[in-house]
């Protein structure tokens, strides 16, 4: 049986219809079934559901809230949270995929490099930090496992930078957006289907790194373009200075897709994903 955690969330919810498409079933749970935060009552939900799989979607992802009034809430659930589901997954002998983040990085290398999957940890927030101890606990008590890092998520099911960018459209003419911040978007469907992908076919357990590829360097402001195109919003390049955040934000998110792409798995560009989401029949 698959278990899903945070099922509700904007990773979780793309992975059930996926998993809904496939005619497969699952048990899907988020904070009022399973409080991850709560071993016993993870422990009791694994010993009813005896999963041999589980898509751990279950995340803090307030990036600016973890530095302060959201700190506690953060370590709870990406920490805590992560160490109960992974002894859980060891005790039932389920593989547990795990979903990180870029930001365990320090965001530091210089543009045009991109982030192989060995290279060493060093996140520069609290949110960082939390997502690399949840690795950490992963690969100390889960006997099977995958964990994904990923970054710049959007899809159908929460809230994200397309959404936000098409909402600031309705209300301006022009609009603002860094262009000194470099990555590659990942639409939620791709990592999803990759999740999938990873543990149907039984790929080699360990870390991968998953975004949608794209020819060319991408900047927060180019996918902004993107999505912006067909209206009749003006959008300007500005750098970082510009936004000041609570959270460092990466200067450089790219990830290497070379361990991906060496398992079999076709990963479509991030403006062939971002058309491809447009025409998504969104289910409520």
């Amino acid at each position: 049986m698959i278990l899903i955690t945070g099922a509700n969330g904007q990773l979780g919810t793309e992975l059930r219809y996926l998993l809904d498409e496939r005619n497969e079933e699952y048990v899907a749970v988020d904070v009022a079934e399973m409080d991850i935060t709560n071993a016993e009552m993870v422990d009791k939900v694994f010993s009813e559901v005896k999963p041999t799989l589980v898509y751990h979607c279950a995340a803090y992802t307030a990036v600016d809230a973890a530095e302060d009034e959201g700190k506690e809430l953060d370590y709870a659930i990406n920490v805590t949270g992560t160490e109960n589901v992974a002894k859980a997954a060891a005790k039932y002998d389920a593989t547990l995929v795990y979903i990180s983040t870029d930001y365990v990085f320090d965001g530091e290398k210089p543009v045009g490099e991109e982030w192989e999957v060995d290279d060493t940890p060093d996140p520069q927030t609290e949110y960082g930090r939390t997502k690399r101890m949840g690795e950490e606990l992963v690969e100390k008590y889960a006997k099977k496992f995958y964990i994904i890092r990923t970054a710049w998520v959007f899809g159908n099911y929460g809230k994200n930078f397309v959404f936000t960018m098409q909402n600031l459209a309705k209300t301006h003419d022009t609009l603002t957006v860094v262009n000194d911040q470099h990555g590659r978007p990942t639409w939620t469907r791709t990592l999803a289907e990759f999740m999938v992908y990873l543990a149907e076919n039984q790929k080699e357990f360990g870390y991968y790194h998953l975004s949608n590829d794209a020819d060319e360097d991408t900047t927060w402001y180019d996918f902004a373009v993107e999505i912006l195109k067909d209206t009749n919003v003006t959008v300007k390049p500005v750098d970082s200075s510009q936004f000041p955040a609570k959270a460092k934000r990466p200067l450089n998110s790219t990830m290497s897709l070379a361990k991906a792409k060496a398992t079999g798995f076709v990963i479509p560009s991030w403006k062939d994903a971002l058309k491809e989401f447009y025409k998504q029949d969104v289910k409520k």
